[in-house]
């Protein structure tokens, strides 16, 4: 074999072990990576599964000292606790109910009705969360209570319908948007009035957005507590309030247990409705048309 043909076999050789080399620590790290974001993401919940089912777990023992249900009888004993899971199961979907009341009229209408000022009306839905959250809250309050709303089922209402603004006014509204504006004109062209019309045609197509808003919206209510504790405490507790109080008056293992249940909710909703969320419906909710 002559040298220049030993040459190139040495090089192929050569070039072939590099770059199987680089892949294999290309996918090495890759799948570090993707161990590291599943650690990450699910490390939190899997302490709070291990803690809500174990009587203690002490450090530096790697196994816990005895597995109980003891502390799930804690939570759906205590009338405390009780009292404001029923609140938050309440609150929570009134709020969605008379946000959308509120918001589909107006996402229908910034869909539909190009009128002076639509943008900047679009633009100021933004100012509920352009500033902090505490600081708003704080200047709601000074107004609740001349307004007597302080402690009341009316002010929490209030308080969380505002910060559903944004997610159900922008989201249907491109829902709306997307909506063929040719099959509402084949339909009028057959005799439907506007309401038939809009009942048949435009909220069927838009109703997988609005259906997404109305998720994201229980969930921006379900999680709220800055506010609700500002406006309601202590004559009413939701499950995210009654979290700050946990932290101190009761074990962690309670603590584990409702924050579980506390998660329950968002999880099943988003499993329910994934396909639409993925599917870019919130991307598509919050493009300014």
């Amino acid at each position: 074999m002559s040298s220049a043909v030993k040459s190139t076999v040495k090089r192929t050789v050569k070039d072939t072990t590099g770059h199987s080399v680089r892949s294999i620590v290309r996918s090495v790290v890759k799948y570090l990576a993707v161990c590291l974001a599943v650690l990450f993401i699910f490390g939190p919940f899997l302490w709070l599964v291990a803690h809500a089912f174990v009587t203690s777990w002490t450090y530096p023992n790697l196994w816990p000292d005895g597995f109980t249900m003891h502390w799930w009888s804690v939570v759906f004993s205590d009338e405390q606790l009780q009292g404001s899971i029923g609140n938050s199961l309440f609150l929570a979907p009134v709020t969605v109910l008379v946000s959308s009341v509120i918001c589909l009229p107006a996402a229908y209408a910034f869909s539909r009705f190009n009128f002076p000022g639509r943008r900047i009306f679009q633009v100021s839905l933004l100012a509920v969360n352009a500033f902090p959250k505490m600081g708003l809250y704080v200047a709601m309050a000074a107004i609740f209570y001349g307004l007597h709303l302080m402690e009341t089922v009316a002010g929490i209402l209030i308080v969380h319908v505002i910060s559903t603004l944004v997610n159900m006014t922008w989201i249907p509204a491109a829902a709306f948007s997307s909506v063929p504006r040719a099959l509402e004109e084949a339909a009028s062209d057959a005799g439907a009035g506007r309401f038939r019309v809009f009942w048949s045609v435009t909220l069927p197509i838009a109703a997988p957005g609005i259906l997404v808003a109305m998720v994201m919206s229980f969930l921006a209510s379900f999680d709220e507590s800055q506010g609700t504790y500002l406006i309601g405490a202590p004559k009413y507790m939701t499950m995210p309030t009654q979290m700050y109080s946990m932290v101190l008056n009761y074990p962690q293992q309670v603590s584990a247990v409702f924050a579980l249940i506390l998660a329950i909710p968002s999880v099943a909703l988003l499993l329910v409705c994934r396909k639409y969320i993925m599917g870019g419906r919130l991307a598509e909710g919050f493009q300014i048309r």
